[in-house]
């Protein structure tokens, strides 16, 4: 087998360990984006603490780009911001509770509290929660992520003290 020429050593080295796009596709590894299934895997994945950007989609060539945006972003912060995907044809209950016509779009939920049980409780199998629902209107990137997240005050890496 052939040696590499150096440089092809250094344009490969270059394009896995660049932080910005060199037009080609970077190996993220694993996917981190987390498929709906469930609101109770929802309520699940509020309840570990960690923000939760929601992305609703139905398919389309818009929806293609947005997973990749999402595949990037959700490596970048991983595992400080956790990424879901909802689609929305097979989950129209939990889509249409967001009150929203217009698709793709990403909403932020973060700050979970267990909700005080008020009056009757429904049944053992219910849990009640509440968290804050932030619409998102940045720029569908990386940095767009990172840019909301710091105006709202979400921590979205380990800061050191």
């Amino acid at each position: 087998m052939e040696e590499k020429s150096f440089l092809d050593r250094m344009l490969g080295h270059l394009r896995e360990t660049c932080k910005y796009s060199t037009g080609y596709p970077k190996d993220l590894g694993l996917s981190r984006v987390i498929h709906f299934t469930s609101e109770r895997e929802f309520v699940q994945l509020l309840h570990q603490g960690y923000p939760v950007v929601v992305a609703f989609t139905i398919r389309g060539n818009y929806t293609k780009h947005l997973d990749q945006v999402l595949e990037v972003a959700a490596a970048e912060f991983y595992p400080h911001v956790k990424f879901l995907r909802v689609e929305c044809p097979k989950y129209p209950g939990f889509c249409i509770t967001r009150q929203r016509k217009e698709y793709p779009f990403i909403e932020i939920f973060h700050s979970p509290e267990q909700a005080a049980n008020r009056g009757r409780v429904g049944g053992p199998n219910i849990t009640k929660y509440s968290a804050k629902a932030l619409p998102f209107n940045y720029d569908l990137s990386a940095y767009g992520f990172r840019e909301f997240f710091k105006r709202y005050g979400i921590q979205s890496s380990q800061e050191p003290k």
